[in-house]
């Protein structure tokens, strides 16, 4: 961790779930800022090691190791997959959490290979969340199948540190920044400076947006992508086909009440391909769409 003062205040930077995470803080007392910047990166930690499925022994761990017997879970995680399954509802199948089996195969990290059919239909067989159980915090799901809480546990994350923050600190205003997903939970009187990635020339802003409260999200391929004959492979994958979204944005940035609805929204979109664009228009909500 290390922080920094500013003018304004502070800033602590710290990596968590594979990113860069940062905090601005609205305050001049650096002891303070210190206790702040120590929670974030606590709630931070403790979620990634929850909830990755990455992470040998953890509740998802358990979960898709459990071989169709039935698993009991804590109310977070309750509460977590209850919001997962209304994603499931909302964007007719598309955000579907089960695909883990489907993640597993398609991997954006220099390797330029694509997964054979075969495989991709032995992972399809082994999905689909209308086919877990849960009932008095007992968890089922068929043998085989494996759930990732990538799409919706930094946002979780970024609202649940900027709720602790504002519980314990709410005469000082606070901007949570883990990987370009934010929220600001207080009202800060002049706004919160923030920068939209521009995805055809990375590290550079496109746009500056002024936040005084809420929360943005961000997805996109800008960064996880494979190139195979001369065709580009973003990482957001449909599990009703198997295969990545064909002609979604590059990056989509919606603007909403919080950052678990901003980036459910964000990724939402980008499933609907050619028309993310319409799909947020029809949402009500503030949204930035970069196309290649």
């Amino acid at each position: 961790m290390s922080l920094q003062p500013r003018p304004w205040g502070f800033v602590g930077c710290f990596t968590a779930m594979a990113s860069p995470c940062e905090l601005l803080m609205q305050v001049d007392n650096k002891h303070i800022a210190r206790q702040m910047l120590t929670l974030a990166y606590d709630e931070a930690q403790r979620i990634e090691q929850k909830f990755s499925r990455f992470i040998e022994g953890n509740i998802v761990w358990h979960m898709n190791h459990a071989q169709g017997k039935g698993l009991l879970i804590d109310p977070e995680t309750v509460q977590l997959l209850q919001f997962a399954q209304q994603c499931y509802a909302l964007s007719d199948k598309a955000f579907d959490i089960s695909a883990g089996s489907l993640m597993v195969l398609w991997r954006f990290d220099g390797h330029h290979q694509m997964p054979h059919q075969s495989d991709i239909d032995a992972a399809l067989r082994h999905m689909g969340f209308n086919r877990i159980s849960l009932t008095n915090n007992i968890l089922t799901m068929p043998a085989g199948m494996s759930v990732d809480f990538g799409g919706i546990g930094k946002e979780y994350a970024v609202d649940r540190t900027a709720q602790l923050l504002a519980q314990r600190w709410p005469q000082h205003s606070v901007l949570v920044n883990f990987g370009g997903d934010i929220a600001c939970p207080i009202t800060h009187k002049d706004g919160w400076q923030v920068g939209i990635e521009n995805p055809h020339k990375l590290d550079n802003a496109a746009a500056l947006l002024t936040i005084r409260q809420g929360a943005l999200a961000t997805s996109g391929n800008t960064r996880r992508y494979i190139d195979v004959a001369g065709k580009r492979y973003g990482h957001i994958i449909n599990p009703q086909t198997g295969y990545p979204v064909e002609q979604a944005p590059l990056s989509v940035t919606v603007l909403a009440p919080n950052c678990v609805m901003a980036g459910m929204l964000a990724t939402m979109s980008m499933l609907q391909g050619a028309q993310a664009e319409t799909f947020l228009q029809q949402q009500g909500v503030d949204f930035t769409v970069f196309r290649g």
